[in-house]
């Protein structure tokens, strides 16, 4: 018996153990009024589907509220939102179902436009990469939001999700030509 080499400790693909939720890709309860959907593809540089991708959003309520003790406004979400989603990308596809944020705080007495928090684990990764989607129909929002104007103009659409009959559509590049504005945490 010779020895090998064996392969980096990565993300995935064994998303499933131990990073499974409960809820899965919702954020709210079945049925709830204003529910919207999330989707888009996760795709490699070479523009190819990751078919065992999984993509977490955290995000604040349509009242800007986040369901957490560290809000600073006191924690306190609208009923039957929960926030927090993950969806598995069985066929490179994400969905999760939520609400369109509202604006949050910035920090500095402004305020941010409506987004969402997402990382991606992957194959591949040895860590998450982490995003945000933006919504194209909050133009002015967008264009007051210190994270958004931070980004090269020609990058920000990475970001943007566009209007589906549903909710929103953003595809999720890891690498290679349009690859998504990923942020270092």
């Amino acid at each position: 018996m010779s020895a090998r080499t064996t392969p980096s400790a990565t993300v995935g693909p064994y998303l499933a153990i131990g990073l499974t939720w409960d809820d899965g890709p919702s954020a709210v309860e079945p049925g709830t009024p204003g529910a919207i959907w999330l989707r888009g593809r996760v795709l490699d540089g070479a523009g190819e589907v990751v078919p065992d991708a999984m993509v977490e959003t955290w995000q604040a309520d349509p009242d800007g509220r986040f369901d957490h003790p560290d809000d600073p406004r006191g924690a306190r979400a609208r009923p039957g939102f929960r926030g927090f989603g993950r969806s598995h990308t069985d066929s490179g596809e994400y969905a999760v179902c939520t609400l369109k944020p509202g604006r949050v705080p910035d920090g500095e007495g402004g305020l941010q436009a409506p987004h969402v928090d997402v990382s991606v684990f992957a194959r591949g990764l040895l860590d998450r990469v982490v995003t945000r989607i933006y919504f194209a129909d909050e133009a002015e929002a967008n264009a007051e939001d210190p994270v958004l104007r931070s980004v090269p103009a020609d990058r920000r659409g990475t970001l943007i999700a566009q209007p589906t009959d549903d909710g929103y559509r953003l595809d999720i590049r890891l690498q290679g030509d349009g690859e998504t504005v990923f942020f270092a945490l």
